[in-house]
């Protein structure tokens, strides 16, 4: 019985280490990823016991050859900037590796690392910062998926790189830089099983070419951010198990084919940021697996076919920016429940907004501003429950503001609100159900610009303490500016200007939080939106696109009837980015303490009744792109040395300035001594008596009339002084008549 029992522990012994043995990692392979380890500058790998098969990132076969080479997001570097091709290469049995999120550098150009990897599956390198060209083929015929997306890799994707992939299911070289065409060659019947391709954010260009039916499989194609031109191609449409087509911000042109109807797997469209035109195709309801349709800036015309309404699955319906058209008022949204994002900005559609809009409850973002329809704010509005995003401005109709911002007031999750351009000629809302309301309280911008309202800045604003964003501009607007608009704790841009208001700027304004502290404005953050917002810096500026709120740090109060002195302590606004108090009635001299906003970009203070001089300081301002003081009473010279001297002459007339740019000179003293008539005592300088010439003056009188006065008034004296003279002539005739003989 005891040997019986000697003899089990044995074999478990004896199983242990042939099991044990059956996982020992290869010692060759062991010693490539120790050299492999060293290259690494940050951070150090815990890779220390003897069998690396139980490292970090490691995984082994049961022969003990490593098959996964695991090390995502680990923060790795490398000391001499090589990618480690060679340790790779010996890892021949390697099926899967990943090094993505890391900061590896060098080139993939390394051959002996792509031709040694047989059995590589599973290549992921994105977000690195890898560079060079891609070698000439991949390295395996088992591979099916390759990630290099987020590099610095340059150069053609040549068609050889896809010879030997015949198993390849996903390939994404997304933001990098690469140009050329977009390989023809990817899609061909042996590489039946490609699914996902994504060649955004790079330099491709050229068109795309026709091919893409070979890929059977193919169920996402993204190709956007690039510099492609052409046709949609018409081949393109015979795939029908395309699921993404995602082609913006490129240069095609053309109609989208009524064929694609035929992608009845379709779930997202995204041709938006394109120069595609013509109508939409009839029979687009045909697609009810759409989601996503984005064709917004583009030249498409034409109405919104009835059919759209049969793709009851959309969830973003993006057309803005466009040249369409028609009564949209014959749509019937009703279908559509699950829509929660629609934006038709900038058209050319009429009607009614319809009450069927009512039904997608869902709804989160509406953005129709720019258009010529009839809307309304009806009570029926309150029953989207998540919306967050409302732009109507700039249509026809809209009135009765007071009674559109007591039922808007109930929209407890409304962050985005423009009215722009809307109840022309009305009333301020500022009654006291508005004053005792706590609605808007995740407001953070409200823009009711160019509406010619009248009346004063509502108190009821006090109570949005998330504001950021308040633009009252192009209105009719009276009384002063409340001093309480300095205690709102996040607001950044403040737009008053072309009011009518009057009185002080409000020094309580100078502690705006978020002008002050970049700690506060840090804590803030992006607040990203529903839909994308729009801005124009300038009208012969590019449009840009923001999908988060975009605003500019900056206090506009320009054509108004403020008047006083310029605060000095508007120097504590140390964020603001752009200062507009032109037109007014300003007086008193520039506070040198400006030049504490050093990220001024924008300085506008012209017509006004300003004196005094530029301050010498403004030297500091660095950043200033726009400037302007012309139209004050300033004087002296213009700081020189600085960029003040790159702005034109324009910015400076209708002044008593001089010096560049503008053609008038200062007057300089020459001399050690002379006065310098850029400091501040130069004006007291100037009006002081020359008491030098005085004095002058004074002794040559006394020494005349001194001399003079006794030979005029005494006649012994003029007698005397007339022989004296007589006397000295003859003895200058003798003199001369003996130098004469001589």
């Amino acid at each position: 019985m005891a040997n019986a029992f000697l003899f089990f522990l044995l074999l478990i012994f004896s199983s242990n280490i042939i099991f044990a043995n059956i996982h020992a990692c290869n010692q060759i392979e062991r010693s490539s990823l120790m050299f492999l380890a060293l290259t690494l500058s940050s951070p150090q790998l815990n890779w220390t016991s003897a069998d690396c098969c139980n490292w970090e990132g490691i995984t082994c076969n049961r022969d003990g050859w490593v098959t996964h080479l695991q090390l995502p997001s680990k923060g790795l570097k490398l000391k001499g900037g090589i990618f480690p091709s060679s340790s790779l290469a010996n890892l021949t049995h390697l099926t899967h590796l990943n090094l993505s999120h890391n900061s590896l550098s060098g080139s993939l150009d390394q051959t002996e690392f792509f031709l040694s990897l047989n059995d590589l599956e599973i290549l992921d390198l994105s977000y690195n910062l890898l560079s060079g060209v891609l070698p000439s083929s991949l390295p395996s015929s088992h591979i099916r998926m390759v990630d290099l997306s987020s590099n610095r890799l340059h150069g053609a994707v040549s068609s050889s790189f896809f010879q030997q992939a015949w198993n390849l299911t996903s390939f994404n070289v997304s933001n990098n830089t690469f140009s050329g065409p977009i390989p023809s060659s990817i899609c061909r019947p042996s590489s039946s099983s490609l699914r996902h391709l994504d060649f955004s954010f790079n330099n491709f260009n050229g068109s795309i070419s026709s091919g893409l039916v070979k890929c059977s499989k193919l169920q996402v194609f993204r190709a956007g951010h690039n510099y492609l031109s052409g046709s949609l191609p018409e081949d393109m449409f015979n795939s029908t198990t395309l699921e993404e087509i995602s082609l913006p911000l490129n240069s095609l042109y053309g109609a989208v084919s009524d064929r694609i109807s035929n992608l009845t797997h379709l779930t997202t469209l995204d041709l938006s940021y394109n120069q595609l035109s013509g109508v939409l195709p009839l029979h687009l309801g045909k697609l009810s697996k759409l989601k996503y349709i984005l064709l917004d800036f583009n030249y498409l015309e034409g109405s919104l076919p009835l059919s759209l309404m049969n793709c009851t699955n959309l969830v973003e319906l993006r057309m803005g920016s466009n040249n369409l058209g028609g009564d949209i008022s014959m749509l019937n949204f009703s279908k559509l429940g699950q829509l929660s994002k629609l934006g038709l900005r900038k058209n050319n559609f009429t009607g009614i907004l319809p009450s069927s809009l009512y039904s997608c409850k869902f709804l989160k973002a509406i953005q129709v501003n720019y258009n010529n329809l009839e809307v309304q704010i009806q009570p029926e509005i309150l029953s989207f429950k998540s919306l967050s995003f409302l732009a109507l401005g700039s249509n026809k109709g809209l009135t009765n503001v007071t009674g559109a911002m007591k039922i808007l007031m109930g929209c407890k999750r409304l962050v985005f609100l423009s009215l722009a351009s809307s109840f022309s000629g009305e009333e301020m809302p500022n009654g006291v159900e508005m004053a005792d309301s706590n609605g808007f309280q995740n407001l953070r911008l409200l823009d009711l610009s160019s509406c010619n309202l009248s009346g004063i800045i509502p108190s009821w604003l006090s109570k949005l303490k998330m504001l950021q964003v308040l633009d009252l501009s192009g209105n009719r607007i009276t009384g002063s500016i409340p001093s309480w608009l300095g205690t709102l704790p996040r607001l950044q841009t403040l737009l008053l200007d072309f009011n009518q208001l009057s009185g002080e700027f409000p020094k309580e304004l100078c502690t705006l939080p978020m002008l002050v502290s970049g700690q506060a404005a840090g804590q803030v953050g992006r607040f990203y939106l529903e839909l994308p917002i729009y801005f124009q810096p300038s009208a012969d500026a590019i449009t840009k696109q923001y999908n988060y709120l975009f605003f500019v740090p900056v206090i506009y109060l320009s054509h108004n009837c403020l008047s006083g002195n310029i605060p000095i302590e508007i120097g504590q606004l140390q964020l603001l980015q752009g200062l507009d108090f032109s037109a007014n009635n300003f007086s008193g001299n520039i506070p040198d303490q400006i030049s504490n906003l050093k990220y001024m970009e924008r300085l506008d203070l012209s017509m006004n009744h300003l004196s005094g001089k530029i301050p010498a300081s403004f030297t500091g301002l660095n950043f200033l792109s726009s400037f302007n003081v012309s139209y004050n009473n300033l004087g002296g010279r213009i700081p020189s040395g600085t960029q003040l001297q790159s702005f034109n002459a324009s910015a400076f007339e209708g002044n008593q300035l001089c010096g560049a740019p503008l053609p008038k000179k200062c007057q300089t003293t020459k001399g050690a001594d002379a006065p310098d008539m850029s400091t501040p005592d130069a004006d007291t300088k100037e009006h002081q008596i020359p008491w030098f010439y005085v004095s002058v003056a004074l002794g040559y009188i006394t020494g005349f009339w001194g001399v003079c006065g006794p030979l005029v008034l005494m006649r012994k004296w003029r007698y005397a002084y007339y022989h004296f003279l007589d006397n000295v002539q003859d003895s200058f005739h003798v003199m001369i008549a003996k130098c004469m003989e001589a």
